[in-house]
């Protein structure tokens, strides 16, 4: 009976908070890492590198750790970049 009703709000935004900023940072590194590795391929395409039999690149891994590094920390910055913004102010139409 002690908590005031501010409290438990203040919990619940903490929560999503984390919820959110946790899942954001799951699929920035696993998208950042998928879209370095596609840059990878185009950059050794033009640099004519030799390919692997059955991987994008020789060398993906450095692709996809800088990329997953990327994502895992643009990813969340954006996404709280816009949760802090807000919403759009209402314009009064439909």
């Amino acid at each position: 009976m002690g908590a005031t009703g501010g409290t438990e709000d203040r919990d619940v935004a903490v929560g999503r908070r984390v919820g959110v900023g946790c899942f954001s940072v799951f699929v920035g590194t696993w998208s950042g890492a998928m879209v370095a590795v596609l840059l990878g391929k185009v950059i050794e395409g033009a640099r004519r590198s030799p390919g692997c039999e059955g991987l994008p690149t020789c060398n993906w891994y450095f692709y996809a750790g800088i990329g997953a590094l990327v994502g895992a920390v643009s990813l969340p910055a954006l996404v709280f970049w816009r949760l802090r913004r807000g919403a759009p102010p209402s314009n009064g139409r439909g």
